[in-house]
Parts: C-alpha cells; structure tokens; sequence
C-alpha cells in the first residue's frame, strides 16, 4: 500500500494520471491519495504526482496523533533516517518543524540514526485538511471533508525530466503547451515504452515529444509543412540520443487529421490538442468538422484517446464511437480554460503497466 503525493492544484487530474501507473487510486484529502500498487518506474515520468511513500500509517492532521501512530507502527527496515513533514497547500494547523523533530524522536527511541544530509530512508508525513475535490470519475473525490495525516517511507519521486519550456527549443510557435501539461496528457492516452503515441495535430511537436521521453514511440502528423519541419526539428533535439540504443523510434509526416495514412489499429493512443477558438488551418475544413473527423480516425487507429481544447466536444467524441471515460476543465489563465476528455472505445484494455 502506498500514499501518492500529488502535485498541481487540480487533485482529481492528477490522481487520474496517476492511476496509469497505478491500482486503486483512491482520494484521501487533498493532495494525497492511496493506491494498492505502483510502477515505481512510470512512476518517475508523472508530471502532477511528486512521489509515492510506502505506507507506514494514517491518522488524523494532527502531530501527537501522527507520533502515536508511528510509535504503534511496525518499521521493518533498518539504517539511517530522516522525516520530511508538509503541510499540503497550508491546510493544517501543525508545524512542520515540530513533526519532523517529534517524529524523528520516536524513530530514534526504535534504534534508527538520524542523517539528515544522506539517510538511507526518508520518513515523509503529509498533513492536509479540508474538502477533497468532487469528480464523477476518481475514486474519493466526493467534495466530503477530509482530515489526514499520512505517513509513508518514501519509494520513489517524480524525475520532472520534462523537456525543456517551448520558448527554449529549437523551433518554437507561440501558444505552445507548457511541458508538464503535455507529459500528463501523453501519460493519459498510454505513453509507455513497448507502445505508440499518435498526435495527429502536432503542432511543434510538445504533445509527442513528452511521450517519446517516457519511453513511448511518437508518431506526428500536421497539416502545415512548417510545423512538421519544425517539430522534426524538435525532435532530433531531444530524442536522438547516439549514446543510447534504446532510444524511442519517432515518425513526423505532413497529414490531414481527418484522413490519416494509418491502417486501423496503427497505434496504441492518440492526443492531441485541437485548434483553439479559430479556423483550422486546413483549409477546406470548418473547425467542428476538423475536430469531428479527427475523432473518427482516431477511434479507427487506436483504442484509446486523448482530445483537450478549448471547449467541450463531447458530443462530438461519442457520436464518433468514443466512450468519454473522464472529463476535466483545467484553468491556464483568465481567458483560457482547456478542456480534457479521456476517451476509449469498445475493447480498449488498461493503460497501467504492471506494479508492485
């Protein structure tokens, strides 16, 4: 049993992408969440979830009920230790300071050494009160009140190897997707080494670049030859690597989104984030008719799919065979909320790997 530190504002997002690594994910409070096993590896490549903690016990957010727990505890590990305590977005009345040197007391007194610089394992204790998120599709997430402190050894922590920030490529576009953001939706529609990511409309390339550093083999497509160019570009920047034969495979090709040159069931997921608020730029196309043939083919090619735009498409995703398997609003700034459907048709089998 493991506790999932998670990351971000938007808890229910989160404990979603993390459940493509992951049994059970199951919402406690907010920023922490409970699951039976993990991919330690996939683990490493989530972009909204900091670490998942070996769980040692749950109580309330409170720090003698944390030190009780822990006295109660069986630890069967032995070694060097630190304990890390956070107060999750500030929610608890404790101080963090007085848990982390109350808690170090009770694992002093069970004959642990403390090293605070190089331990060999690290007690973290999260407190978090308040309301947990209310969303249809996570486990938890009911909007009732939560009141927890969990404490976990910590197994292992998010590398955050994203690539770098947009503007930092070699080809950049303005309105191009922030790195963590892609990382997750990539995560979602199944990125993982041994699979195919498909992103039909790449753009510079942020979506499929995310998925080929977790180890996915990244496929693109876009209507506009300055974008393949580019993101062809972007690419071998951060995908070729000599040094490494296992490297993923990657393909960029100049295609129309509505008519791909794919056999049926080419891929293994597609993502791709739809044309914002304005034409296509495939000119024969209306925007509604771009998105909704785009869903078709991706439905042909691949059991599973991620769409995020600026407005709802629902409609349109079932119409094309998908079943919306979750749906998320997730706020960038004042004027744009993205929206995010988590699709899969009939037959599509479970994104996670294998786990611990």
């Amino acid at each position: 049993m493991y506790w999932l530190e998670l990351a971000g504002e938007t808890d229910a997002f989160a404990a979603r992408e993390a459940a493509t690594t992951a049994t059970g994910v199951d919402l406690l409070a907010p920023g922490i969440a409970h699951t039976g096993g993990v991919d330690r590896s996939r683990v490493r490549c989530l972009a909204y979830t900091r670490a998942a903690h070996e769980a040692v016990a749950r109580t309330d957010a409170d720090v003698d009920a944390a030190v009780a727990a822990l006295r109660a505890a069986s630890l069967d590990r032995s070694g060097s230790v630190a304990v890390r305590a956070r107060n999750v977005r500030g929610t608890a009345d404790v101080s963090t300071a007085t848990a982390e040197r109350e808690l170090g007391s009770v694992l002093v007194d069970r004959g642990f050494d403390v090293d605070l610089d190089d331990p060999d394992h690290v007690l973290r204790a999260l407190f978090a009160v308040g309301p947990r998120v209310d969303h249809d599709a996570v486990a938890g997430a009911d909007g009732g009140d939560a009141d927890c402190c969990a404490l976990g050894w910590t197994a292992v922590e998010a590398a955050r190897d994203f690539a770098p920030k947009p503007t930092d490529r070699p080809f950049f576009q303005p309105g191009s997707m922030a790195p963590a953001d892609a990382r997750a939706y990539a995560n979602l529609a199944g990125a993982a080494p041994g699979r195919t990511l498909l992103d039909p409309m790449c753009g510079t390339g942020g979506l499929p670049l995310e998925a080929g550093l977790v180890g996915a083999d990244a496929v693109a497509c876009d209507a506009q030859a300055k974008m393949v160019r580019g993101a062809r570009e972007n690419f071998r920047e951060y995908l070729d690597d000599p040094a490494t034969d296992g490297s993923p495979d990657w393909h960029v090709a100049r295609g129309d989104a509505t008519a791909l040159p794919f056999p049926d069931d080419a891929v293994d997921g597609v993502a791709f984030d739809a044309p914002y608020g304005r034409q296509s730029k495939i000119a024969r196309h209306e925007l509604a008719d771009l998105v909704a043939g785009a869903l078709a083919e991706a439905a042909r090619v691949a059991p599973r799919a991620v769409l995020v735009s600026d407005r709802d498409w629902r409609a349109p995703a079932r119409e094309a065979g998908w079943t919306v398997d979750a749906a998320f609003e997730r706020r960038v700034h004042r004027s744009l909320t993205r929206h995010v459907l988590v699709l899969c048709r009939g037959g599509a089998t479970d994104i996670s790997a294998d786990r611990e």
